[in-house]
């Protein structure tokens, strides 16, 4: 029985019939460190997006959250995509619908539409183009026009606001794990930690960037971990990262501003669901042509950026 393996057991069998699959395992740097040992590919959302789009591989197991199995079946269509959860879903990506945002773009006539990557791929059907927190100014400052509507995180479009010579009209919708982390979590930190740098994601509130030493997505903080010369770090994001923070650069510390920011969704994913989807090929992720055929266009200009 599965349940009595042990857990090397457990990732033995996992790789076994990951082979014998012929399949691919991507994990979101917010994964359990399990999943993100176990994975092939362990990266942000733009970095797992592009290497869905050129796997080789006959399956991808994604283990993330739900759009990003979405985009992965966009991507690369004639691939089997598979979520080992599929209640593993993003809250932020449900505070926008496909209907809210055509009655929204209707508001404003004419105005290109940036559409964050967590957001359903019915929404990125209805974008000009999509992007992630490690572009966003880039995207942004690519579009014509002078006026922008960008969904759905406000704190992510507050960011870029204050970066871009245009005006950014957002979406009120936010990452709750982010939204969470408070001035007050930093300068604590701060006191415990004075010797410590902060970093900080671009979906954090606007008056933690302000506190903030670097503002990363969190492909750039794995890689401004290996270079930075700073011993001690704050890491204003999703806690999950830090696990392969740790891995990669175990001479530097590394601490959570607020030490419950954790995505419920994001762990829902574990060894016994990855080994259930690969044994019995769960929980397939398809998404319908006519939605497909709009979005990836979007999706593929956010890859190019």
């Amino acid at each position: 029985m599965i349940e009595d393996l042990d857990k090397d057991a457990l990732v033995q069998k996992i790789r076994e019939l990951k082979k014998a699959r012929n399949a691919i395992i991507l994990a979101h740097n917010y994964q359990i460190g399990e999943i993100q040992d176990i994975a092939d590919i362990v990266g942000d959302s733009l970095e797992l997006s592009r290497k869905a789009a050129a796997v080789e591989q006959e399956v991808i197991v994604f283990c993330g959250v739900h759009f990003m199995a979405e985009t992965a079946a966009i991507l690369s269509p004639r691939k089997i995509v598979l979520i080992p959860d599929l209640h593993a879903g993003c809250p932020m990506a449900d505070m926008i619908t496909a209907a809210e945002l055509v009655e929204w773009k209707a508001k404003f006539p004419g105005r290109p539409v940036v559409g964050y990557v967590n957001t359903s791929a019915e929404v990125k059907a209805e974008c000009d183009i999509c992007c992630t927190s490690s572009n966003a100014v880039e995207v942004v400052e690519s579009l014509p026009g002078r006026e922008i509507l960008f969904a759905p995180d406000r704190n992510l479009a507050a960011y870029v606001a204050r970066r871009v010579s245009k005006t950014i009209i957002p979406w009120d919708g936010y990452c709750y794990v982010h939204n969470n982390i408070l001035a007050r979590d930093i300068r604590e930190k701060k006191k415990m930690y004075p010797e410590a740098v902060v970093w900080a994601h671009p979906e954090c509130r606007p008056e933690v960037i302000d506190l903030a030493d670097k503002v990363l997505s969190t492909g750039k903080m794995v890689a401004e971990a290996r270079s930075t010369e700073a011993g001690q770090i704050i890491i204003a994001t999703e806690a999950g990262i830090i696990h392969r923070l740790k891995k990669e650069n175990p001479a530097k510390a590394f601490y959570p501003a607020h030490e419950m920011a954790f995505c419920t969704n994001m762990k829902k994913i574990t060894l016994r669901k990855l080994h259930a989807a690969l044994d019995r090929m769960v929980h397939r992720v398809e998404v319908p042509p006519e939605i497909a055929d709009r979005a990836r266009g979007a999706i593929e200009k956010m890859i190019r950026r």
